[in-house]
């Protein structure tokens, strides 16, 4: 039996506050990794990437809400797209925080490594994916198509960012003792340049 106008636009608020939930602990964890590495903080790392279990355990939250809503309510047309696009936002939030336990996991393997040149390039695009993070959910949240779009603008932006520091990294490549360092800042650069393509 569907239940009614009330009970759905009260489930889609919910979906909404765990959606700023969820992003709310990607950028957490993120921010959080990204001082990890700075830091060279071991046990920081290791807590976040024990921690994106919580994160994890959100997203398969969100989708089963989502899917009980889709059996019990049998939304149409703008409710039906929200729901579905809930789920991806989910989804994306999740991988982002992924990306975010990624770099963490890297702190370790660079902990005994010499200062890295290029280390400085990284908190931009850092605070870049951040922002882009937070803007995005906010445009999901306040249905702002204008705020969205901006958001391809903005990743523009951070590809060149990791365009520059990916071409100034193989340049610093020529020194052999640099190349495993190299490596792993240019896998930092990744995540953060997939972070704001999830945006």
């Amino acid at each position: 039996m569907l239940q009614s106008r009330a009970t759905l636009d009260r489930e889609l608020a919910d979906l909404n506050a765990d959606i700023v939930r969820l992003s709310s602990m990607t950028d957490a964890a993120l921010e959080q990794a990204m001082e990890a590495l700075y830091a060279r903080d071991a046990e920081l790392a290791a807590q976040i990437v024990q921690e994106d279990t919580f994160i994890n355990d959100l997203r398969f939250q969100i989708e089963e809400k989502c899917l009980l809503i889709l059996a019990t309510q049998q939304p149409v047309a703008g409710d039906l797209r929200l729901i579905v696009t809930t789920i991806h936002v989910a989804t994306e939030l999740e991988r982002i925080a992924d990306h975010s336990a990624g770099i963490a996991r890297l702190v370790g393997r660079l902990a005994d490594e010499p200062d890295i040149d290029t280390l400085h390039k990284l908190p931009k695009m850092a605070v870049r994916a951040r922002k882009m993070l937070a803007e995005s959910v906010t445009a999901f949240i306040e249905r702002d198509a204008e705020l969205a779009q901006s958001m391809v603008r903005r990743d523009d932006k951070l590809d060149k960012h990791y365009r520059r520091l990916f071409t100034e990294t193989l340049e610093e490549m020529r020194d052999d003792d640099y190349i495993r360092r190299a490596t792993f800042l240019l896998w930092v650069g990744h995540d953060l340049e997939r972070i704001g393509d999830r945006t």
